[in-house]
């Protein structure tokens, strides 16, 4: 198929608990040629969130920045019937398809990025990402708009992946999907309950009215989520549209009690802690799965939670304190846990495609945990060593220096960051001419000798991240190997407050506490 399926496509489960290929002493003290003295980090936040500009979808506003975007998708919503308004949101990748489990994950991230680390952001970019999240939550919104169900996605992603096609030019069917108690899909409706209930705290200093709007709608969504509890890729209607692309491979119960953590966060209520702990052991909070992204929140959870526990406020939820971590020692080379998988460079691996999801969303877990553990007198035991939070600041910033350019292909996985980066991403809007420079359109199959052409992308997708290197640490920028080449929502989302984090401490273990 020309336009094969993007990285997030035909996804094989696989554990993060993976032994460790590299010694701990190759990932730990990378004396490699290739390092660099020092990045600009606040110019890479700027660009990570302007990224999230070039995947709107919808009629784009007056102050929008990548430029070489059009209005695309403004009557999705139209083929579900009268009344129905799902313009907006994101595209998730390099294709043209809303996807809302994904897109909700995205929103929380960016939301929790916001909400750790916002006050290292410099002024304007915390506005920028503020925005971001908007464009997200008043999507949301929108699936949430109609009583009895829930819209989870806008576009055949079969008919979307035989075009490479501009997503203005967009002339493949907008089929919507939705979810509803006969066709229960738990894992939306709770990753859509996070997003709100993360975002409304976002906003409660600045648009309190909007905020208390996206808290309503987050337990709306959640009581959904409870109430009619299943699997969107158990049906086969569903299943359809939804897999191979995002198949819940693990379950809708993680979603439950990471919906349940950020209802409980953002408004304080004991209900949403007493849920937690009633439905703990049922919904799989004891199985202490290392693995986070946009289907499996158990890391995540983990981290969430244990910050009540490490604060002294919930000493019944020690066991979350107690898989958080264990979790980061499988990150630690020099503990005695399994570790996961490194590559010769230094980078974390997981197999299966688009890896620096893992790498970003990985490294916001660490500095996020060690901001928890800065404010008491916790450590992490990994067996014979303690681990304290500037160890996993560092491990955070190999990471993302490694990202930025620190790797033994001496280039930068961000589009525009640098003076070496990808030039041929696997992106539909990138990778074509601008219907701002070419507005004679393009049908499904004009965009073809763009896709098989080896020039640079003729729109650089500014802040994009790429999938990235395997891991042998090679990196081809090759635009039909989706694989390495598409960037995604969620690798950028988790990057935003990691990279705000080291804009404020640029030099962890030079730590202003």
């Amino acid at each position: 198929e020309m336009a094969s399926a993007p990285a997030h496509h035909l996804r094989v489960r696989v554990l993060l608990v993976v032994l460790c290929a590299v010694s701990a002493s190759a990932s730990a003290s990378f004396p490699w040629p290739w390092k660099r003295s020092g990045h600009d980090y606040r110019d890479a936040l700027a660009k990570c969130i302007l990224f999230f500009e070039g995947q709107r979808s919808g009629r784009l506003p007056a102050d929008q920045r990548a430029a070489w975007r059009g209005d695309s998708g403004v009557s999705d919503g139209r083929a579900a019937g009268a009344g129905v308004d799902l313009e907006g949101g994101y595209y998730d990748a390099g294709d043209n398809v809303k996807f809302g489990f994904p897109m909700a994950f995205t929103t929380t991230m960016l939301s929790w990025s916001v909400l750790e680390f916002g006050d290292d952001m410099p002024r304007e970019e915390r506005r920028h990402a503020a925005d971001a999240v908007r464009w997200g939550t008043d999507y949301l919104l929108k699936t949430l708009a109609h009583p009895g169900v829930i819209f989870m996605q806008v576009g055949d992603p079969w008919k979307d992946h035989e075009c490479w096609e501009r997503p203005e030019d967009m002339d493949t069917e907008r089929t919507v999907y939705n979810v509803s108690a006969g066709r229960p899909g738990s894992e939306v409706a709770g990753e859509t309950a996070a997003a709100l209930a993360a975002a409304s705290m976002v906003f409660r200093d600045g648009d309190r009215e909007y905020a208390e709007l996206l808290l309503d709608s987050a337990k709306k969504a959640f009581e959904f989520a409870d109430s009619h509890r299943g699997a969107y890729s158990d049906d086969m209607d569903l299943r359809a549209g939804g897999c191979p692309f995002y198949c819940d491979f693990n379950g809708y119960q993680d979603e439950l009690l990471w919906g349940a953590a950020w209802l409980r966060r953002a408004s304080g209520d004991d209900t949403f802690r007493e849920y937690i702990q009633n439905n703990g052991k049922t919904l799989g909070a004891e199985d202490s799965i290392n693995e986070f992204g946009w289907d499996n929140k158990h890391a995540g959870l983990n981290v969430l939670i244990s910050k009540e526990f490490i604060e002294g406020e919930a000493l019944s939820m020690q066991s979350y304190k107690e898989s958080a971590d264990s979790f980061i020692c499988t990150l630690i080379p020099e503990s005695s846990s399994p570790h996961i998988q490194y590559t010769p460079g230094g980078m974390i691996y997981k197999p299966g495609g688009s890896n620096m999801q893992h790498v970003t969303s990985i490294s916001f877990l660490l500095l996020t945990y060690a901001k928890y553990l800065t404010k008491s007198s916790h450590t992490v035991n990994c067996g014979d060593i303690s681990v304290g939070p500037d160890t996993l600041r560092l491990q955070a910033k190999k990471q993302i220096d490694y990202l930025l350019g620190d790797n033994p292909m001496k280039m930068s996985y961000m589009v525009g960051y640098g003076d070496r980066y990808p030039q041929r991403i696997h992106h539909r809007g990138s990778s074509l001419p601008s219907i701002k420079d070419h507005p004679e359109r393009m049908a499904c199959k004009d965009g073809t000798p763009y896709y098989d052409s080896s020039s640079p992308n003729p729109n650089p997708l500014v802040g994009a991240i790429v999938g990235g290197p395997g891991e042998d640490d090679a990196y081809g920028d090759d635009r039909a190997d989706y694989r390495k080449s598409e960037p995604t929502t969620y690798i950028n989302a988790p990057l935003v407050g990691v990279l705000a984090y080291f804009v404020g401490n640029p030099n962890p273990g030079h730590i202003r506490h």
